[in-house]
């Protein structure tokens, strides 16, 4: 995977960005029909369509992908 350019890439304001432990994750939406997530410490890219992102977050919101549950 590599880092796109042209997305333009944004951080969440509830990241507390921690210079010895980069864990942020960073999310751009500006290209239609795409949205692309890297990690803020090794900058790699992955991008999904709108739809299968959309999915993922109402997975997540239901619970779905819960580690205590």
């Amino acid at each position: 995977m590599t880092a796109v350019s042209e997305f333009a890439f944004r951080t969440s304001t509830t990241c507390k960005y921690d210079n010895d432990n980069p864990r942020c994750v960073e999310v751009a939406t500006n290209i239609p029909g795409k949205v692309a997530v890297r990690n803020s410490a090794m900058g790699q890219t992955i991008a999904f369509t709108t739809v299968e992102w959309t999915a993922f977050l109402d997975g997540a919101k239901l619970g779905e992908f819960d580690v205590t549950a």
